[in-house]
């Protein structure tokens, strides 16, 4: 007698000694087989903007000639208020205060000399200084993201948004170096309302050119960098004053960093 008769003999059915899956084992394998198909269109959908970008971008290497006209930022400012009042002085990096330099740099971007335009660590120190402050969370972009969306994109929160950012982020990464990405930073940043700049931002709120900024003066401007339509220095809110108190602490303790 042959061992399959043996066993239908008994009432066993060969199929029911196939291997028998763990429960929620099939359900594992449809998740990772979605996960892997999501990052595959990511993929193609990421290397397909690059090609558009390069191809019919801004120019970005010209940035290392010459200094931008305008910026994405400022004509959606003028477009939004027209005939409203527009400060915005360009200055260089040597102009501007080595205190507001590491106010910037610890508030906003304190890997900005280590990454390649993206910086894991942010996202924790945003993370973190949304809990300690209790405000929401801010947007953890880079400054050389900051940079790329101030000059070509738009405030709109979207998944198409985030991937031209880190495109234009890697391109600038490798068409400047981080001092020129740094001083367009510096001079296209909004502090408030129609006020773009360090040095307008100075002359605006303490009237004094950006090189003569205090500790506490370039504290209080680099606080507003989060919410600059809302958070300006002179804000007796709560979350604005202990943003301050924190970049000070932090900028005691990276008293390198500028």
């Amino acid at each position: 007698m042959s061992q399959g008769a043996s066993k239908r003999e008994a009432g066993i059915s060969p199929r029911s000694l196939a291997p028998i899956s763990a429960p929620g084992q099939p359900r594992r394998r449809r998740w990772l087989r979605a996960v892997l198909l999501l990052v595959l269109v990511l993929g193609v959908l990421l290397a397909g903007m690059i090609a558009v970008q390069v191809a019919t971008g801004p120019d970005v290497s010209a940035l290392a000639r010459q200094n931008p006209q305008s910026t994405a930022y400022i004509d959606q400012y003028r477009r939004q208020s027209p005939g409203g009042p527009l400060e915005w002085t360009w200055v260089p990096s040597e102009s501007v205060s080595p205190l507001l330099r590491r106010a910037v740099l610890v508030g906003e971007d304190h890997e900005f000399y280590q990454h390649g335009g993206f910086a894991w660590g942010e996202l924790l120190t945003a993370a973190t200084d949304s809990v300690s402050l209790g405000e929401g969370p801010r947007g953890a972009s880079t400054i050389t993201q900051q940079v790329a969306r101030n000059l070509w994109l738009s405030p709109e929160r979207s998944l198409s948004r985030k991937m031209r950012e880190a495109v234009l982020a890697k391109r600038l990464e490798a068409s400047l170096g981080k001092k020129r990405i740094f001083e367009i930073y510096l001079n296209v940043a909004e502090f408030g309302p129609g006020i773009y700049g360090a040095e307008a931002a100075a002359q605006h709120y303490f009237h004094k050119p950006a090189a003569e900024l205090t500790e506490q003066e370039a504290a209080e401007l680099a606080a507003t960098l989060p919410d600059p339509k809302h958070s300006q220095p002179g804000s007796r809110e709560g979350a604005y004053q202990a943003r301050v108190g924190l970049l000070r602490e932090r900028m005691n303790i990276l008293k390198d960093l500028s």
